[in-house]
């Protein structure tokens, strides 16, 4: 090997080395982002923090970088084939988020988040960085501006009440009267017997914004209720 040839293959492999590790910036640039975007949820103590995200954006980056730039060496290659398996795939993280307790939802806005963060990480990862963290900075001020304004954070919300009486008839009728003057949706009603009375368990739309503890604490000092929990 002469001494062009030598010279030639140090700068194949020095140039190789730069463009890895531009590429690998990609995926630290990622994981910043993710990182922020978790910081939001782990601020309000959500079940997915900082290291899912982080670690979700730097892994949908990663995967994206060898989808578009891992197979140079063959030709016709398709480079959508990884990256769209990564849209479906992020799907098991979410559902392990979701919870379903007393017919109310919880956990799918980070979910949601979760799958985001995995589009802002494949965008950086295939080097729109200007798309990717703009998306990011756009998912973290919806997610604040949507908590945090009353008129656009409050939403109906379901939720199951359980009661127990010895006075049906009357506190029946004095509770949906409650419902409508309060503008709560009765959406299932289960009435049935039990050795202290009557056991109702009403399925409820609340209101946004509507303080269902108070109803609790309301009838909880309603002598003729014997028991009540929602």
């Amino acid at each position: 090997m002469n001494h062009v040839q030598i010279a030639l293959a140090g700068f194949a492999q020095r140039y190789d080395l730069a463009y890895q590790t531009g590429l690998f910036i990609r995926i630290v640039v990622a994981g910043v982002f993710g990182y922020l975007i978790g910081y939001e949820r782990k601020s309000r103590y959500k079940g997915a923090g900082m290291r899912t995200h982080a670690i979700v954006a730097m892994g949908a980056a990663l995967m994206m970088v060898v989808s578009k730039y891992g197979f140079r060496d063959i030709p016709d290659f398709d480079p959508s084939r990884i990256a769209s398996q990564i849209v479906s795939g992020i799907g098991f993280l979410g559902a392990g988020v979701i919870f379903i307790r007393n017919n109310s939802v919880s956990g799918l806005t980070t979910a949601a988040g979760i799958w985001a963060t995995a589009g802002v990480g494949m965008a950086i990862g295939a080097g729109s960085y200007y798309v990717g963290g703009g998306a990011s900075l756009l998912l973290i001020f919806t997610q604040i501006i949507l908590h945090d304004v009353p008129f656009l954070a409050k939403e109906p919300y379901r939720g199951v009440l359980k009661i127990t009486t010895s006075h049906y008839d009357a506190v029946i009728t004095e509770l949906f009267d409650t419902f409508n003057a309060e503008k709560i949706k009765v959406l299932n009603v289960k009435i049935g017997k039990s050795k202290d009375g009557t056991k109702m368990e009403l399925d409820l739309l609340y209101p946004p914004g509507y303080e269902k503890n108070e109803l609790i604490i309301k009838w909880s000092n309603d002598k003729r209720v014997d028991s009540i929990n929602g």
